[in-house]
């Protein structure tokens, strides 16, 4: 498989320097942030829309290092019904396909999004339980007057340009499973929408990440290496862990566009982000691998770094270590 980084983690680095750090680690692709919740300082989007700076320039920058662009990322919330923060996210969104196209890069990540409940509601709400047939009343309008009509530009678009636009399955988002996935594949009649196949979102939810890949089979475009462990407070808290406080703004917290930021991870949390290896042995990682390759054994698989016990540069080493072990282990 072909191994790479989402540079978010990198982003306090020149982009020729993080591409060096990158190749440094045995790895060979740079997933690039190209807008919504994070900003883009590897990326000069409206620069190369624009023209102000051609494709040859920007990937001029790439020249010698081993490393190619690996994807773009634009994670946010396309769907928020906050008009400081849908609407921006899904603009970014549009440029990134558009970039995208330009560069000859072919596979941009995202989010679904989360609506409001109903019409004129303020806030998303995630609705994941849904007992209450209100609730199902109020998906009914989340998928088919907000998402799919959202969607189904959105794959339009990405066929136009030649990408394939592929979905985290993330909390807080209509797709966050893998049905939810097909569910939005099908409801759109998407040719160039599927899933990113991130596990660390799916161990938490006690999905099994190899069988969704083999469940979800063509439909899964790209990948990603985060692990997750889950802590012995999981027994007390469940993995619907609510425990999270405010950061003071005078922190500075992690915007999430408009007034909204980030909040405090539990202390003694049900579950944690860590590196590849740490949550999950390298057996597991090259029958992700293995299950990947079958499906395209030309797809990216991208480490994202959110495990807070390393800095950066240590934890993109241990988790390289981990996936180029299980990468050698495939049996072919």
């Amino acid at each position: 498989m072909k191994l790479g980084v989402y540079t978010a983690i990198l982003h306090d680095k020149p982009l020729r320097e993080a591409l060096e750090i990158i190749g440094s680690l045995g790895l060979t692709g740079a997933e690039i942030n190209a807008g919504g919740f994070l900003p883009t300082p590897h990326l000069p989007v409206d620069d190369l829309l624009s023209g102000a700076v051609t494709p040859q320039e920007y990937l001029a920058t790439f020249d010698g290092t081993g490393v190619s662009i690996a994807g773009l990322n634009c994670n946010g919330n396309p769907l928020h019904p906050d008009p400081e923060v849908g609407p921006e996210d899904a603009e970014d969104l549009r440029k990134a396909i558009r970039v995208a196209g330009l560069l000859g890069v072919d596979r941009v990540v995202t989010m679904s999004g989360l609506p409001h409940a109903h019409p004129g509601g303020q806030w998303p709400a995630w609705h994941v339980n849904t007992w209450d047939s209100g609730y199902l009343d109020s998906l009914d309008y989340q998928w088919d007057e907000v998402a799919v009509p959202f969607w189904t530009e959105i794959d339009a678009l990405a066929r136009e340009h030649g990408v394939k636009v592929a979905i985290e399955m993330h909390p807080q988002n209509l797709v966050f499973n893998p049905p939810t996935l097909k569910r939005l594949v099908d409801k759109v009649g998407a040719t160039n929408v599927g899933a990113e196949m991130d596990p660390s979102h799916l161990f938490w939810q006690g999905i099994d990440p190899v069988a969704a890949i083999e469940w979800l089979g063509p439909l899964v475009f790209h990948a990603a290496a985060k692990d997750t462990r889950i802590n012995e407070n999981c027994k007390i808290y469940g993995v619907l862990d609510e425990r999270f406080t405010r950061i003071p703004l005078s922190d500075n917290p992690t915007g999430l566009g408009g007034k909204h930021v980030v909040n405090k991870w539990p202390e003694d949390s049900a579950w944690d982000f860590v590196a590849v290896g740490r949550g999950h042995d390298v057996d597991f990682w090259a029958r992700f691998l293995q299950a990947l390759e079958k499906v395209d054994p030309d797809m990216w698989v991208n480490i994202e770094h959110e495990d807070v016990e390393f800095g950066a540069l240590e934890g993109l080493q241990v988790a390289a270590e981990s996936l180029r072990s299980a990468n050698s282990a495939l049996v072919r």
